[in-house]
């Protein structure tokens, strides 16, 4: 399965960040990307500066039968259309969506990472990951979602 992560700690013209979370997912299903499972909402903080707004993040599974560079592709196009801007790193954003696995494949180009290199440090990956997927595991790490649970300081918010 290919595992999805959305974020949004802005406002945007579509809403607050639920909002934009509930509209990047409407975008992707028109653009004919199945959705199999939602996650729950999880908020943290932003990362790495605490000041900026807190992040509301998802984690979705979907069905996808094309590349991952043309998954890539839907989802800059998303991005735009949700005005996400790539001004600097890690700076406030109205949608940030992100490939954190895609069908267990490793994949290392100018394009994609995959699976997500720091998804094991994030929280807002892995408990969202770990409530829809209770089973998954780490095609390079060969560790389950437990493991990266259990390793996760509950109380912060990493990378």
């Amino acid at each position: 399965m290919i595992y999805l992560s959305i974020g949004s700690n802005l406002n945007s013209k579509f809403g607050n960040r639920f909002d934009n979370i509930t509209k990047a997912i409407n975008l992707l299903r028109n653009n004919k990307i199945k959705i199999k499972k939602i996650s729950n909402f999880f908020e943290t903080p932003s990362y790495p500066n605490k000041k900026n707004p807190k992040f509301i993040n998802i984690i979705i599974e979907i069905e996808y039968s094309l590349k991952p560079e043309h998954l890539l592709k839907e989802i800059f196009m998303v991005e735009r259309k949700m005005d996400r801007k790539r001004n600097l790193k890690n700076a406030p954003r109205t949608c940030d969506i992100d490939i954190i696995d895609f069908n267990g494949e490793i994949i290392k180009n100018d394009e994609l990472i995959a699976p997500h290199p720091r998804l094991h440090l994030r929280n807002f990956v892995i408990y969202p990951l770990k409530e829809i997927e209770p089973n998954w595991s780490h095609p390079i790490f060969n560790k389950n979602i437990d493991s990266f649970f259990q390793e996760l300081d509950k109380n912060s918010h990493n990378e």
